[in-house]
């Protein structure tokens, strides 16, 4: 596509908040939406469904359609996307990254706006417009939409557990390398830069890193979090693919996604591969070291039994994950000083085993 004919959407509401689920009818009522359809990750239901419920039908909303995400395989959620009522004329997501990537993915097929409401910051994936589903058993990206609304309940976000925020924080942090690595392939004729969507990214993870926090269940750090990773999903959306937010760290992830039984959440997968990826592009490594030294991400790592092993094999799969991509790990030279940091590195010997 000519980046002249590049249309981009951005959502038309997005309330960042303490409260926002009991008063999320009032909220989509914005939207001048008469009929939805709601589907909650697995066990969220129990804990929010009542009041949400209550919400809606206290705007007048008519709720066509309940269901609950337990599977992301896409066959399947492409059979539900065609079960839904023909009254109903938007979509809402809540709970974390399964439901929302479902949910997005549904409101593809079917050609209708969507409502994201995370219940955890564990990625960007509640604003992007990539779906990550699975794929014969595999997690697989693919094509979806910008949510028409994005609405974050600080309170709800406080009662998830950590790992979710510092799964989010490695997500944000990559922005670092992603965008280096994208500079990279510019310079190496592989493709162009849109200096709108590379502003847009490196305000978001600038504002983050430069957030003082005494904890990471503040209402501020939270609050700093979740628009943080919002401007990513604007900022590949503004480019039209992911990179202003995704290079070698997330091919890294997306390997190691391959071939192990249980990988760990995206985001911790991905600080981890950032901070390596940042020490082999000499790039503000002492930047994201600081980061994730601070809010506790490489102390709850270190809890994980992670293995060299992997993340080397991980290293030498990245370039084959997008062939189309010319990361810093498309260079053999590189693969080999990512293996010799894991190696060597103090912080990462006390991660890694």
């Amino acid at each position: 596509m000519k980046k002249s004919d590049h249309r981009i959407s951005i959502p038309s509401i997005l309330e960042v908040g303490k409260g926002n689920l009991k008063n999320i009818g009032s909220i989509i009522k914005k939207g001048e939406f008469e009929n939805v359809a709601i589907y909650y990750g697995d066990g969220i239901y129990e804990l929010f469904g009542s009041e949400i419920e209550n919400s809606i039908s206290e705007a007048g909303i008519k709720l066509e359609n309940m269901g609950e995400v337990k599977n992301i395989d896409f066959e399947e959620i492409g059979v539900k996307a065609f079960e839904i009522p023909k009254e109903v004329d938007a979509l809402i997501a809540v709970g974390g990254g399964k439901a929302i990537d479902a949910v997005k993915y549904m409101s593809f097929l079917k050609k209708m706006p969507f409502i994201s409401v995370p219940t955890s910051t564990s990625n960007d994936g509640f604003s992007s417009t990539v779906a990550s589903l699975t794929l014969k058993g595999k997690r697989t990206s693919f094509p979806a939409k910008t949510p028409y609304g994005i609405i974050v309940d600080i309170d709800v976000l406080k009662g998830a557990p950590e790992k979710f925020i510092y799964s989010g924080i490695g997500d944000l942090v990559s922005n670092i390398t992603a965008l280096y690595d994208w500079k990279f392939e510019e310079d190496n004729g592989k493709t162009y830069v849109d200096d709108f969507a590379v502003m847009i990214s490196k305000k978001s993870v600038n504002s983050f890193v430069r957030t003082e926090f005494k904890g990471i269940k503040e209402d501020l750090f939270l609050k700093e979090l979740v628009d943080s990773l919002t401007m990513n999903g604007i900022a590949m959306e503004i480019a039209g693919n992911s990179s202003p937010a995704s290079g070698s760290e997330h091919l890294i992830s997306h390997a190691l996604d391959k071939f192990l039984d249980k990988p760990q959440l995206h985001g911790i997968q991905v600080g981890i591969a950032t901070y390596i990826m940042a020490k082999v592009q000499n790039h503000r490594f002492q930047r994201i070291k600081k980061v994730l030294s601070e809010t506790g991400f490489f102390d709850y790592t270190k809890t994980l039994e992670l293995k060299k092993e992997d993340y080397k094999k991980a290293i030498d799969m990245a370039p084959s994950i997008k062939p189309g991509r010319y990361t810093y790990l498309h260079v053999k030279e590189n693969r080999d000083m990512a293996k010799k940091v894991i190696d060597e590195d103090e912080i990462l010997s006390k991660i890694l085993k």
